[in-house]
Formats: C-alpha cells, structure tokens, sequence
C-alpha cells in the first residue's frame, strides 16, 4: 500500500505535466463539473428504468432505485474527498487514486479493468442507442422514406464521433457537454409527461411477467444491472474535478461538490418520474426504451429521439476522454509517439472504429446496460469507492462510517455479481433470435 503522505511517482509526473503547461490549465467553474456529470449520468439509462421495474415491481424497483441514488451520491462525495486527500497533490485520474489505495502495482489491475469496462462499454451501448434513436426519428419525421438498416444508422452516428474525437480536452467539449445536459433533461422530461398524458394502456397489468422461475431470476439480475447503469459518472469523476482549479484555501472539493449535488438533483428530476410514471402507464408491456411505446404527438416523440442522439453524443465525448487520454500516454511511452495531431487521430479514429464494430455486431440495448451496468458500473460506482475511503481514511471500527462503506461495498458486490450473470444470460438467449448486422 502506498503511504498516506506519499503520491505514486505516476501521479507525481501527471501532476507535473499540468504545471508545465502540457496539459490545458484548470479553469472549470462548478457549473461545468454540473453538466458534465450530469451528461456522465444520464443517458440511456433513464429510458430503461421503467423496464427495470416490470421485473423488479413497484415496492422492491423503487427503494433499489431510491438506495442507489442515495449510494452513489456518498461514494461520489467520497471520490471527490479523495481527490486532494494528500495536500499538495491532485489524483487527476481513477487509477493514479488506485496506486495510492493498493499500491504501485495492485492499484491499476483493481481499478483500470473496471473503469474501462465502463467508458468503453457505456460509448458502445451510446453507439447503439445513438443509432437506434436516429433511425426511430427518420421513421416518425418522414413516413415515405425507403427503410434503411439499424446497422446503417450506428454507421452514421460513429462518423460523428469521428470528427468530434479529435477535440483535444475536456474544455474543448463543455459546449457539447451542456447542450448534451440540457437535452437530457428535456427528453426525460417528455417521457414521463408523455407517458403521463398517454394515461394506462388498456388491462395494464403489473404482475410478475409468467415465466420459467429461472429466467424470472436472471431477468431480474439483468434489471438491477440496468439501475446501476442510470448512475454512472464515478469512472470519470476525478478526470473533472482535475479541470477545477484548486488552491489551499479554496480546494477544488468545495466546488466541486457543489456540481455534483447539482448534478443528482437534476439526476433524480429525471429518473424518479421516468420510472415510476413510465411503468404506471404500460406496466410489463412497457419497451427496454420507453420512447418505443410512445406514438402520438408524432412531432413531439420525434423530438424526443433527436433529444436523445444529441445527448449520447455528448455522453459518448465524456466517456472516451479519459480512454484517449490513456491510449496517448501509452503511445508516447512505450513508442516514444510525439503530442500532436497525428498522435490523437491514429488512437482516437481506431477507438472510434472499435465500438462502431462492437455496436453494429450486438444490438442488445437493454442487455448491454444489464452487463454492463453490473460488470463494471457497480464496482466503480457503488463499492470501489468505499473500499479506498477505508483502506486511505481508516475510519474507527464499528463506527457509522466503517458501517456504511460495508454495507455499500456487500450490496455492491451482490449486485455486480448478479446483473452480470443476468446481462450475458440474457444477451445469449437474445442472440439465438437475433439477425445479426440487420
């Protein structure tokens, strides 16, 4: 383990190169940490709560749903203590606050593993969704139009990616960021209006879905995994607290914050009434998106799909930043590639490519959340955090906080464990039934 006074020698050179000008200056205000965390957050997520709840129902979906977002407002406040908890010293980085928790050598496979599985699984899933969104709007905007393939439309949503991936920083986002933030509460906003003016379908039903008791269980695994995909944000969370500026007596924890509480209200404007007024309204027959089951005004649910590839478009800059950031630093050190733009265009068009391909060859938009949301969402979101606050604070045994970190790193665990098996149970099952590059 590294000592509390001292940072990894890693951390010590990324600290450095801010100082020397290589990376841009820290100059975010708070108000940036609460778009982007918010364009982190909310995404795809939102619109498959409500299909969560159909195999979870009204009692136990809400208080999961109401336990995450208390869990993971703590281990984000916990993150962002961690960021400056050796003064002097910035963990810009998920894995730099690794090496200082376990060590020069353990810290990077504990914590780079699960931080990639979840910006390169949540820009694949945003490939998908971008692509199913932009096809839906077509079909609702122009009636007439010859149909064209779901693959072609991901096609068309990554050529987007591959212009914008050559932004260099997080600064250079924030414009893409907010639209990406207020896009999101808009189109979350017509989901449960919209599902609230469409009132219960016909014998809506809220029972249990009948089915094998096997599959039951693994489709419920598979929707606490897609809970815990609607609160991301931890993976890349000290990536924007590193983009505020920070001095002894006015630390970059105290703004930042501030961004993130703003962030989870907005987050809870947005998931609570899509949830619960969603599944109120189409019960087990609501759609893994729930802007599937909302057909009239055309105009307005149109809208709402464009709302949604405008976010994900966003959401997808936040989560790969960090990604190209890694993927340049290990071109410069392992094959001494100079910074310029030859350097960003070869990683950044080749991870680009990745997850188009990845998009395009498995479509399971729901499963892909359960999966993903539990393999790699659950560790960096609702116990990694806990389990560093106690390894680095040390707090008093049987005390409230040595209590709460515990509790949030069981339930973390059951739930990574079991919405895993769920998502890749029920990505094989779908695949049996699914045409491939449709």
């Amino acid at each position: 383990m590294a000592s509390a006074s001292e940072a990894p020698k890693e951390v010590l050179e990324a600290d450095q190169e801010w100082k020397n000008g290589k990376e841009p200056t820290r100059q975010a205000k708070w108000w940036y940490a609460t778009f982007h965390s918010v364009t982190a957050m909310i995404g795809a997520g939102v619109l498959s709560l409500p299909y969560a709840m159909v195999y979870l129902g009204w009692g136990p979906g809400t208080m999961v749903l109401s336990i995450s977002w208390c869990m993971t407002l703590n281990t984000m406040w916990q993150m962002i203590q961690l960021h400056e908890c050796i003064p002097g010293t910035r963990f810009d980085r998920y894995i730099d606050l690794g090496r200082h928790a376990f060590g020069e050598k353990l810290g990077p496979w504990i914590v780079l593993p699960q931080q990639l599985i979840v910006q390169v699984g949540c820009d694949i899933v945003y490939m998908v969704t971008g692509g199913k969104c932009m096809k839906k709007f077509m079909e609702m905007a122009c009636v007439n139009c010859v149909e064209v393939k779901q693959s072609y439309w991901i096609l068309i949503f990554g050529s987007i990616h591959l212009f914008l991936s050559q932004l260099p920083n997080f600064n250079s986002v924030a414009g893409v960021s907010l639209a990406a933030a207020v896009m999101s509460l808009s189109y979350s906003t017509i989901a449960w209006v919209g599902s609230l003016s469409h009132g219960r379908i016909q014998n809506v039903s809220y029972a249990y879905k009948e089915t094998s008791v096997q599959d039951s269980m693994f489709r419920v695994f598979n929707a606490l995994g897609q809970i815990s995909f609607a609160f991301a944000g931890h993976a890349v969370i000290l990536e924007i607290q590193a983009t505020i500026p920070s001095t002894p007596e006015k630390p970059s924890k105290v703004p930042m914050w501030k961004g993130a509480v703003g962030a989870y209200i907005i987050n809870a404007i947005c998931y609570f009434p899509v949830a619960l007024i969603g599944y109120w309204a189409f019960g087990q027959d609501v759609e893994d998106n729930v802007l599937l089951n909302l057909k009239r005004p055309a105009w307005l649910i149109a809208s709402a799909n464009l709302m949604v590839v405008v976010h994900v478009i966003g959401s997808y800059q936040v989560y790969a930043m960090p990604v190209f950031d890694l993927l340049e630093r290990i071109m410069r050190k392992r094959f001494n590639f100079p910074h310029g733009f030859l350097l960003r265009f070869i990683t950044r068009t080749a991870y680009v490519a990745f997850t188009i391909f990845v998009g395009v060859t498995f479509p399971f938009f729901g499963d892909l959340l359960g999966f993903f949301g539990g393999f790699g969402f659950a560790p960096t979101s609702y116990f990694l955090p806990s389990v560093m606050w106690l390894v680095i604070k040390k707090p008093k045994r049987y005390s409230g906080s040595w209590f709460i970190n515990w509790a949030s790193i069981l339930i973390g665990v059951f739930i990574m464990l079991a919405s895993t098996v769920g998502g890749l149970r029920n990505i094989i099952a779908d695949a049996s039934t699914y045409t491939f590059y449709a």
